[in-house]
């Protein structure tokens, strides 16, 4: 029994050895021919094999430097990682190639891929946005260097998406400050939202949100405080209204103003009594 299992392993063993010596793939890459296995990871990046691809590039790369073949099969070797959506193996490559061969024909080309895999990476608002602006950053540095490019209009458009994800991520953020009842700390971030971003689709909300946190932290404070926090209440308002008249939160701004103003009245009375 022990020789038939002995035997059994042998057979799949000269079997895989059989396989393996039979695969194209392995004899492209027991080959000392550059130009061949060049060739043949060119094949294999256009049949989107691209794990092959890479190995084969990385074989030929470091021979090739200096050469006028290099640029040509790194920029292959960079859309071989983007296309295995190893991003920032890519961002790194594309960017290599432009910063170091700017006179490369598709230098601009590759400039624009770094940033756009940086937009890919780009998470979700709630997750860490390092990515999201290491893109707006290289989206901008590519407009800046090349005004002309057709794919100026594109950047802009990626670069207004990633700044509303960053935006809402402030926001939001605000919100949980306020939730909590931490509305020191939401004023302070609801401000930094406007300085931020000025042109929010939101500002009026955000204006109405430091009205609110406002007044909150008013009618919690100390008595010597109280005062003060209505009064910056009723100011706060004021830079509302006379933006956003018209917004929805206007009414419940409005009733803030009136409690801010009756919590005055009711200080003021206690005082002279």
């Amino acid at each position: 029994m022990l020789r038939n299992r002995a035997s059994f392993i042998g057979f799949i063993l000269a079997l895989v050895v059989l396989i393996t010596a039979c695969d194209p793939y392995q004899k492209v890459l027991k080959s000392s021919d550059l130009n061949y296995k060049m060739t043949k990871g060119k094949e294999y990046y256009n049949k989107e094999e691209y794990d092959k691809a890479i190995t084969l590039f990385e074989e030929v790369l470091a021979s090739l430097r200096g050469t006028k073949n290099f640029e040509e099969l790194y920029y292959y070797y960079a859309y071989a990682q983007f296309g295995n959506q190893n991003y920032y193996m890519a961002a790194y490559h594309f960017n290599y190639i432009s910063s170091n061969y700017p006179n490369f024909e598709k230098a601009a080309e590759c400039e624009y891929m770094s940033a756009y895999c940086y937009y890919l990476l780009s998470p979700e608002f709630e997750l860490d946005q390092t990515d999201t602006y290491k893109a707006i950053d290289a989206m901008q540095l590519f407009i800046n260097n090349h005004p002309e490019s057709e794919r100026v209009s594109e950047a802009n458009e990626i670069i207004d998406k990633l700044r509303a994800k960053l935006e809402l991520k402030s926001v939001r953020g605000a919100e949980l400050y306020y939730n909590i009842g931490d509305y020191k700390a939401a004023m302070v971030a609801l401000k930094n939202t406007l300085k931020d971003f000025p042109d929010s689709k939101e500002a009026d909300y955000v204006q109405f949100l430091i009205v609110k946190s406002n007044f909150e932290l008013a009618m919690q404070s100390i008595p010597t405080k109280k005062n003060e926090r209505l009064e910056e209440t009723i100011a706060n308002y004021s830079n509302f209204i006379d933006r956003f008249a018209s917004s929805k939160y206007a009414p419940q701004a409005q009733k803030i103003y009136e409690k801010s103003r009756a919590e005055l009245e009711k200080i003021k009375s206690s005082n002279k009594s």
